[in-house]
């Protein structure tokens, strides 16, 4: 574990610990939790993203490009 300072205005500072009391836990380890959750909600959008990104599937276009029409959104000779 590692022992950081932070600063914080006051009215954030009661927030935190109204709300670290309210869970039962210490001001440090909700706001490591809060930290963790954040941290693993910017992981997994980011692996979210990469996925789109390299998914042959989803429908994208660039920008000045036509929009796909209608047959060919839904042709899917993979499907016959």
């Amino acid at each position: 574990m590692k022992n950081i300072t932070i600063t914080l205005d006051e009215k954030t500072a009661a927030w935190a610990r109204v709300a670290a009391a309210k869970r039962n836990v210490s001001l440090s380890r909700f706001l490591g939790e809060l930290l963790r959750e954040r941290m693993r909600e910017a992981r997994d959008y980011d692996e979210a993203m990469r996925r789109y990104f390299a998914s042959t599937l989803a429908i994208r276009r660039q920008p000045g490009e036509r929009y796909a029409t209608r047959e060919e959104l839904h042709d899917r000779p993979r499907l016959r």
